[in-house]
Formats: C-alpha cells, sequence, structure tokens
C-alpha cells in the first residue's frame, strides 16, 4: 500500500504525518488489496480569520475507488469523521461483493 499525504495551504508537524499514517495501516483490515491511498490536508477560508480544516481521502482498489471529504476544526477530527466514514464505505462494498 502506497500512501502520499499532501498539506494546502500549511506545513504539517511530524506528529499529524505520523498520526495519519499510524490510521492509515488499520486499513489493511478491512481490504487486502488497497493499492495506494491519497491523504490531502487543507486550510479553508484563508483570508479570514476562521481556519477550517479539510481532510480528504482517496483509496485506490483494483477497479474502483473510495473518496471522503470532511471538515471540522482540527485537522486530527476532521480526518477521524474521513477515516470512519471510509471504512463504512469499504464495508458496506465489500459486503455487496461477498453476498
Amino acid at each position: 500500500m502506497n500512501v502520499n499525504i499532501q498539506t494546502l495551504h500549511f506545513e504539517a508537524d511530524g506528529k499529524l504525518v505520523e498520526y495519519v499514517t499510524k490510521k492509515l495501516t488499520k486499513l489493511n483490515t478491512f481490504h487486502d488489496r488497497i493499492i495506494k491511498v491519497d491523504v490531502f490536508l487543507k486550510l479553508d477560508n484563508v483570508v479570514h480569520t476562521i481556519k477550517d480544516k479539510i481532510a480528504e481521502i482517496k483509496v485506490h482498489v483494483p477497479r474502483q475507488h473510495f473518496f471522503v471529504k470532511c471538515t471540522s476544526k482540527s485537522f486530527e477530527e476532521s480526518f477521524d469523521n474521513a477515516f470512519d466514514s471510509l471504512i463504512n464505505q469499504v464495508k458496506k462494498k465489500k459486503d455487496k461483493q461477498v453476498a
């Protein structure tokens, strides 16, 4: 599984990258044929004083892709919400294939 983490409008510190990478290793328990995972961490409303943190996750599996986007006031919360949604998508798709 190839993991690619990109940040827009800011520079991620080591703790955030480590947190994201550690969480993504759990994806293999839900789907064993994951080829690539792209994570995009963005700051929204850069011009204004309020800055929302956006986490987008794209997962590439043979013949299908999963995409999730979540927004909150912290990157960890955004990523956790996106990760939970992604796991639900993967489980639903896998259940349909088995049935």
